[in-house]
């Protein structure tokens, strides 16, 4: 048996969904331990295009169960939307490929407009106003609604009804719009009824898998620099991103973890504010013009830069990544000469990791080294030994300088698109 979590070793958009679909092939469940439906994993299958946002990349897998932890927060209107959706492509949800935990907390339309209203002040962030921070600010400071409560009507009507009038006294003093009880109430009402056969213990499931001898793969949303503890704070996400956060979000013990799998892009992007020392105007214009690096979810260009070994090699610590899932390695294929970064200098000195202080990350300039590029194309490549000989030295370069071993190579968007190394 093998538990893997994997993790997006960058700051998000590793092309995760494209290696969860592959590894789930290998296993029996897939669960999602965290985030909301502000992450969005696209799937290339033969000529259909899946974008997920709430529902495991797993789902297209026949004869797999995909679980949405505790550690999630849902907006169930765009939950149903999604089930929905792919129910129109054939993919049928029901209590065989499909549970959510009780425990996962609620996204309510007030929790985007107190995003919106932060995104729209003067310490902008740079999130997809979906109010996903908002509704984890709610679960910490204990006053949020958990998925569970929709199928208790009494007890969730009076927990909206109080948090409504709260958030309405705090509407008001914004010269904002107040919440209309009512309406929201029975859409959600609604749609918890729909979705009411889905909603368990997610915990006791997982568990019985493991014990019946399931293998289990823990999918991430985000990446490594937006974890709200690790990252380049205040520029993160509000969830744990890392590989601990697998066991948080879903009730796992540490101890059930076999190995964590690290994604990665052949380059390196991120969406919204915050510092980004390898960010490099020709690759952001190549990989545009290639209709590539726009968000799953928000559609807005991602910035792009060359690979950052230093970001990286302090993810492989933080998660205790095993093995690199490289992605996306045909985006470089045109370039004569490749940079990757080894280093940074942060006044005036070498460092081998990044700062954690994020005025200092902004400091930092990068050292590179210079590769060859391998200027053919890879998207046809079916083995690792079919690739340019540049190219797998490329890969390996980034192997060595991060410190663990190459699991997969994407080159290209499509399920066939992948070699297992």
């Amino acid at each position: 048996m093998a538990n893997i979590v994997l993790v997006g070793a960058q700051w998000g958009d590793e092309g995760k969904g494209k290696v969860i679909d592959y590894l789930t092939d290998k296993v029996d469940v897939v669960v999602r331990s965290q985030g909301g439906n502000n992450a969005g994993h696209t799937v290339v299958v033969g000529e259909k295009k899946y974008i997920l946002r709430l529902i495991p990349s797993g789902i297209l897998r026949k004869g797999k169960l995909c679980v949405i932890g505790n550690g999630v927060v849902i907006d169930p209107v765009s939950l149903w939307e999604e089930i929905s959706e792919l129910a129109a492509h054939g993919v049928k949800i029901n209590s065989k490929n499909l549970l959510i935990s009780e425990c996962a907390h609620l996204v309510f339309p007030y929790h985007k407009i107190f995003d919106e209203q932060r995104e729209a002040g003067t310490q902008k962030i740079g999130t997809t106003r979906r109010g996903i921070g908002p509704a984890y600010g709610d679960k910490i400071a204990r006053i949020g609604i958990r998925i569970g409560d929709l199928l208790q009507p009494e007890i969730f009507t009076k927990s909206l009804k109080a948090r409504v009038k709260d958030v309405n006294s705090l509407l008001r003093e914004l010269g904002l719009k107040p919440v209309r009880f009512e309406p929201l109430l029975h859409q959600y009402l609604e749609v918890g009824e729909k979705i009411r056969p889905l909603i368990t213990n997610t915990v006791l499931t997982i568990h019985k898998a493991m014990q019946a001898g399931k293998e289990i793969l823990f999918e991430g949303a985000q990446g490594t620099f937006l974890d709200v503890d690790h990252g380049t704070y205040p520029y993160v996400t509000s969830s744990n991103t890392t590989a601990g956060g697998a066991c948080t979000g879903s009730g796992v013990p540490p101890n059930r973890i076999d190995r964590v799998v690290g994604a990665v892009k052949a380059y390196t992007t991120r969406v919204g504010e915050g510092p980004f020392p390898t960010e490099d105007a020709e690759i952001a214009d190549l990989m545009h013009s290639m209709g590539r690096e726009y968000g799953a979810v928000t559609g807005r260009e991602r910035r792009c830069g060359w690979f950052d070994a230093v970001a990286t090699r302090y993810a492989q610590i933080l998660n205790g990544i095993d093995e690199l899932a490289v992605t996306n390695l045909d985006g470089l294929d045109s370039l004569p000469r490749l940079k990757v970064c080894v280093a940074y200098r942060l006044d005036g000195k070498r460092i081998e990791f990044p700062p954690t202080c994020v005025r200092q990350l902004a400091k930092c300039i990068p050292v590179y080294v210079e590769l060859a590029g391998w200027q053919q194309a890879t998207s046809g490549a079916q083995s690792y030994d079919e690739l340019p000989p540049a190219a797998r030295e490329y890969l390996q370069r980034i192997c060595d300088l991060t410190g663990a071993k190459l699991k997969l190579v994407g080159v290209g968007q499509s399920r066939a698109q992948t070699i297992l190394v």
